[in-house]
């Protein structure tokens, strides 16, 4: 074999009754020939375009070879189709689908940006930047519910913010020790809302922090702002987990006038409250052999608390089989009036928040934050988020009954084999005829504008 050819040839020798020869000699040729529905939701959405917009132009004239809102959009798309290192670029910059992604022709269209022209461009944006950035995300995400809802009346929108690990392995500026995940990390923060009873969350906001970041919600007030001008009628409730019981965040809440169910962890004054329904628990769990959950409530004020807070009691003893009884005393504080058992129903809602940040983690690496800048990193985590994003909306044309969700996602709709040629006339993309899920595909994009012929 040729030194030369090694790298685009494979031989299998002894694997069929003849020699296998596998040559990576075919042009203009793409893996990902599937995210051209990412580019068809991102137009509906204008979602790139909102964020672009956010970026000042800060390079000399003569010396820009990629605009902003193609930097923008080569990174975002190459997100959603997995790819999260910069360091990709290097092998997709002749892709002639991520060519057509950002618009450009993809065979004789100039080569994409590069690995270094990326992290120039990720490392030029500053914390004014980010801050527009945010509320950019933001906006793109309520603004496409109202149309989605229709005459659908919005009486309640629940919000759920959630602060997730991000462990670093380097010099991270602003990564620090953090004792509950026993590493150096940042810990950014995802905000997720839902509409009515609806179950999907969609995600609304990540926010990088650094490692030592208080729980608070800071500038989160102003998501209560754009959400109570989109849906005036509507009632805001949040759900926080036990890392935000903190008077600052309940003043916060209720200055803000919304409903809030926000986890309390255990200490000596709440476990003698809850001693005798949990004493219940144990007997009533002692006598069916079952896990057995009791429900009750307190007045309760800690003592940095101004006022007595209503605070739910959990009192469950749980069994499983093979190992000893186990108490699992919980405690909810809120301002909701139904009866214990129901508002706790109504926190335990937010449990599915955690699926959001798996997917984000492992099908998107939004805990790839490699950079030394912290503004740099804090730009790629919103980026990633915005990726997130198309693809749930992507989810939410829903051509079928079910339609998966994040990498599965990708892999049936994304990660499509595509020949692309173009005429004088037009752009051809020869996908393969045998693909499972062909139907599927062509019923999205229907749904996404596509005509048939």
């Amino acid at each position: 074999m040729a030194e030369q050819a090694v790298g685009q040839t494979v031989l299998f020798p002894a694997l069929f009754t003849k020699p296998l020869v596998a040559t990576f000699d075919t042009p203009q040729q793409s893996s990902d020939g599937g995210a051209i529905l990412l580019k068809a939701i991102d137009d509906q959405l204008g979602l790139t375009a909102r964020l672009a917009a956010c970026l000042p132009e800060r390079r000399q004239a003569g010396k820009i070879a990629h605009d902003l809102p193609t930097l923008l959009r080569q990174r975002c798309f190459a997100l959603a189709c997995g790819y999260a290192d910069a360091n990709d670029a290097a092998a997709l910059k002749a892709d002639p689908i991520h060519k057509l992604l950002v618009g450009r022709d993809p065979v004789a269209g100039d080569a994409l940006a590069s690995q270094p022209t990326l992290s120039r461009f990720e490392n030029a944006v500053g914390p004014r930047d980010l801050f527009w950035l945010t509320h950019a995300l933001a906006d793109g995400v309520i603004a496409q519910h109202p149309a989605r809802l229709g005459a659908e009346p919005v009486r309640r929108i629940p919000l759920d913010f959630d602060p997730t690990d991000d462990p670093t392995h380097g010099q991270q500026a602003l990564a620090f020790f953090t004792g509950p995940y026993g590493t150096y990390c940042y810990l950014p923060m995802v905000g997720t809302l839902t509409f009515n009873s609806e179950r999907t969350q969609y995600l609304v906001t990540a926010i990088l922090r650094p490692g030592n970041a208080p729980a608070t919600l800071g500038g989160l007030r102003r998501l209560f702002h754009k959400l109570r001008a989109a849906f005036p009628r509507a009632r805001l409730r949040v759900r926080l987990d036990g890392g935000f019981a903190s008077p600052a965040v309940f003043a916060c809440l209720e200055a803000e006038g919304v409903e809030y169910l926000v986890a309390m962890a255990s200490n000596a004054r709440l476990e003698r409250r809850i001693r005798r329904l949990l004493g219940k628990a144990r007997m009533r769990s002692q006598a069916t052999g079952e896990t057995a959950p009791l429900f009750g409530e307190t007045r309760y004020a800690a003592k940095s608390w101004k006022r007595k807070r209503r605070v739910i009691l959990k009192a469950e003893v749980v069994r499983l089989g093979g190992r000893d009884p186990r108490d699992t005393p919980r405690f909810v504080v809120t301002n909701l009036s139904p009866s214990p058992r129901r508002v706790y129903a109504l926190y335990r809602e937010r449990g599915d928040v955690e699926n959001r940040r798996k997917e984000l983690h492992s099908g998107l690496g939004f805990d790839r934050t490699s950079c030394p800048a912290f503004w740099a990193n804090a730009f790629r985590v919103l980026l990633t988020a915005a990726a997130y994003v198309l693809l749930q909306t992507l989810r939410q044309h829903r051509a079928s009954p079910v339609l998966p969700q994040g990498s599965t996602l990708r892999e049936r709709l994304i990660k499509l084999g595509t020949r692309v040629s173009v005429s004088a006339r037009r752009i051809v993309l020869h996908l393969p005829s045998a693909f499972p899920w062909l139907a599927l595909w062509q019923a999205v994009a229907l749904a996404l504008g596509a005509r048939t012929g």
